[in-house]
C-alpha cells in the first residue's frame, strides 16, 4: 500500500477527469489516496461535460478529498 497525494490546480475538465481516474485506480488497488483542490481546481463542479464526466469520477472516489 502506498500513500498518494494528487494536487489539482486547474479547471480544465480533461485534466481533472484524468487525475480523478488515476485517483480511483489507486484506491481500487488498495492505496491511500488524497486529492487536494487548489486554485482554479476548486471549480471542479463546473468542469468537464459529456466527454469528460468529472463529477462521475468524483462520485466514485472513496479517498480523502480536500477543497
Amino acid at each position: 500500500m502506498r500513500n498518494v497525494l494528487i494536487i489539482i490546480s486547474t479547471d480544465d475538465g480533461e485534466t481533472i477527469y484524468n487525475a480523478m481516474r488515476l485517483a480511483n485506480v489507486g484506491v481500487a488497488k488498495g492505496d491511500e489516496v488524497s486529492v487536494f483542490m487548489l486554485g482554479k481546481g476548486v471549480l471542479f463542479e463546473t468542469a468537464g461535460g459529456d466527454e469528460f464526466n468529472v463529477m462521475g469520477e468524483m462520485d466514485k472516489f472513496e479517498g480523502d478529498f480536500y477543497v
